[in-house]
C-alpha cells in the first residue's frame, strides 16, 4: 500500500478546506456561469453544469499529480492552445444558449430534463477541464498544503485534489440551485425564459472571449 497509507492530517485538511472554500465562494467564471445558467434554465441546470465544473478539477488534480501541469505551464504553445480551446468551447455553449433560446418557453424543465442535465454536466466538466488558467490554479495551489518530510507529494495532491472538487460540487450545486429558485420566480412571466437565456449566452460568450484575449 505505501503512500496510500499516508493520508492528509487533520491540520492540513483544515488550513485546505478553508482556503478552498473561501476561493470557491470568491466571484470567479465558474460561480458566474453556474449562477447564470441556474437564472436562465432552473435548478437542474444550474446544478448539473455546476457539478460538472466541480468534476474537471479532478482532471486537473490528476494533471497535477502527474506533473503534466507543469509540462502545459512551461510549454507557452500548449498553453496558448488550450486556452484557446477553452475560450473557444464557452463561446460555443453561449452561441447555443442564444440560438436556442426561445425553446425554454415552449419546453418547460420537464421529459428530457435528465438528459439535458447529463448535458449539462458533461459541458460543465470539459469547460473546466480545458481551462488553463485552472491548470495554473491547481499547480500553485495544491503544492502549498503538501506535507514533504511525509513523503508520497503526489498521493497528497490526490487527496487535496479530490477534497476541492468535493466541497466545488457542493458550493456550485447550492449556487445553481440558489438562482434556479430566483430564476423560477422571473422564469413565471410569459417571454422572460427566452431572455434570460440570451443573457445566459451572452454571459458564456464574454467569458469565452476574455478567456482567449486575456495573457
Amino acid at each position: 500500500m505505501g503512500g496510500m497509507d499516508n493520508l492528509l492530517s487533520l491540520q492540513q485538511l483544515a488550513g485546505f478546506l478553508l482556503a478552498s472554500i473561501l476561493i470557491t465562494l470568491a466571484p470567479g467564471p465558474d460561480n458566474l456561469l453556474v449562477l447564470s445558467l441556474g437564472v436562465a434554465r432552473g435548478r437542474r441546470a444550474g446544478i448539473a453544469f455546476g457539478l460538472g465544473c466541480a468534476a474537471g478539477c479532478l482532471n486537473h488534480t490528476a494533471l497535477a499529480a502527474l506533473g503534466v501541469s507543469a509540462l502545459i505551464a512551461a510549454s507557452q504553445t500548449a498553453f496558448s492552445a488550450l486556452k484557446m480551446a477553452g475560450g473557444l468551447y464557452l463561446i460555443w455553449i453561449g452561441y447555443q444558449a442564444i440560438r436556442h433560446a426561445g425553446e425554454a418557453d415552449a419546453v418547460p424543465d420537464t421529459g428530457n430534463a435528465s438528459a439535458n442535465a447529463r448535458q449539462l454536466f458533461v459541458k460543465g466538466l470539459v469547460a473546466n477541464a480545458i481551462n488553463p488558467k485552472v491548470v495554473l490554479f491547481f499547480l500553485a495551489f495544491l503544492p502549498q498544503f503538501v506535507d514533504t518530510a511525509s513523503g508520497h507529494s503526489g498521493w497528497q495532491i490526490l487527496q487535496l485534489g479530490s477534497l476541492f472538487a468535493l466541497q466545488a460540487g457542493l458550493i456550485f450545486g447550492l449556487i445553481g440551485w440558489s438562482a434556479g429558485t430566483l430564476g423560477g420566480w422571473f422564469r413565471r412571466t410569459p417571454g422572460i425564459s427566452h431572455g434570460l437565456n440570451r443573457i445566459a449566452g451572452g454571459v458564456f460568450i464574454l467569458l469565452g472571449a476574455k478567456l482567449i484575449v486575456d495573457r
